[in-house]
C-alpha cells in the first residue's frame, strides 16, 4: 500500500510520527464508458476554454478568484497557510465513540507509526482501549482542514475523517406524517426486533450484487443465457399494522425452526 499522508499525531507534548493508508477499497466492478456507436473508450480531457487545446497536468495550477482576478496558489502556498496543520494531527479532546452519530463519518484510514514512533503509538493505542474513548482532532488533507476521530481497532489505530456540523443538511424539508402508534404495536415491534437481534459480524455480509453482475457479464461474453434469480416480494395481504407485525413474527419463527 502507498501512504496518502505523512506527519505526526500531537498528543499533549507527545509527538508520534505516522503514515496514513486508505482503509477501504471499492468492491464494485471497474466499468468503462464507451461510445454507443462503435464501443470506443470515452476520454475526458483537460481543455483550455479559450484555445480549445488540451492542457498537460504539469501545466495546471490552482487559483481563487477575487475581484474578477485569479490569485494563483502553489503547493508551497497551501503549506505556508498553516504549516503545523499540514503535517500534524492535533488531538484537541477525547470523547465517547458512541456519542458521534454515524451521519458524521466520512472515510477511514489505517495509522502506521514510523520507526521512531512505535512506543508512543502503543501508548496512545493502549490508553484509548483502557479508557474506551476516541481522540478528536484536526488535520489538513488535500488542501482541506478535516475533523477526525482516532480509535483503537485490534492492534492498530484507525483514523476516521468526520464531517463538520455545517456539512450536514437540515432535516426541515423531510416530511414525516404524524401517526398515532398504540402501545400494543410498539410492544409487538420490540418483539420482532428482539427476534432479529444478533451479534454483529460484518463477515456474514457480502456484495452479492457485484458477484452476480460479473457472472452475467461472463455468460453474455460467451453468448450464454443468464438465468437471473427470481425476485421474491413478500406481501402481507393486509394494511393493518398489527397484523403485519404478527405475520412478521410468525415468519421469523418459521425460519428459526
Amino acid at each position: 500500500m502507498r501512504s496518502l499522508w505523512t506527519g505526526s499525531i500531537s498528543f499533549g507534548l507527545v509527538n508520534i510520527p505516522i503514515k496514513l493508508y486508505s482503509a477501504v477499497e471499492a468492491s464494485s466492478l471497474d466499468l468503462d464508458m464507451l461510445d454507443k456507436k462503435d464501443h470506443s473508450n470515452i476520454q475526458f480531457k483537460r481543455v483550455n476554454e479559450k484555445t480549445g487545446k488540451e492542457v498537460a497536468w504539469e501545466n495546471i495550477v490552482k487559483g481563487y478568484k477575487i475581484d474578477n482576478q485569479y490569485v494563483i496558489l502553489s503547493d508551497e502556498d497551501f503549506k505556508k497557510a498553516s504549516p503545523e496543520k499540514t503535517k500534524t494531527i492535533d488531538i484537541t479532546e477525547f470523547v465517547e465513540l458512541e456519542e458521534v452519530q454515524p451521519i458524521y463519518y466520512d472515510s477511514s484510514y489505517y495509522i502506521e507509526p514510523e520507526k521512531n514512533g512505535g512506543k508512543a503509538y502503543v501508548l496512545l493505542r493502549d490508553s484509548l482501549i483502557k479508557s474506551k474513548k476516541a481522540a478528536l482532532g484536526t488535520f489538513v488533507l488535500r488542501n482541506k482542514e478535516n475533523l477526525c476521530l482516532i480509535n483503537a481497532s485490534d492492534k492498530i489505530l484507525v483514523l476516521h475523517k468526520i464531517r463538520y456540523a455545517e456539512e450536514i443538511r437540515s432535516t426541515e424539508d423531510i416530511k414525516v406524517p404524524e401517526s398515532k402508534i398504540s402501545t400494543a404495536e410498539v410492544q409487538m415491534a420490540m418483539k420482532l426486533i428482539d427476534q432479529l437481534t444478533g451479534e454483529f459480524d460484518i463477515s456474514k455480509y457480502k456484495d452479492t450484487y457485484t458477484d452476480t453482475l460479473l457472472k452475467f457479464i461472463k455468460a453474455k461474453a460467451k453468448g450464454k443465457k443468464f438465468h437471473a434469480p427470481k425476485m421474491h416480494v413478500v406481501h402481507s395481504g393486509t394494511k393493518d399494522l398489527m397484523e403485519e407485525l404478527k405475520a412478521s413474527l410468525s415468519q421469523v419463527k418459521r425460519k428459526a425452526s
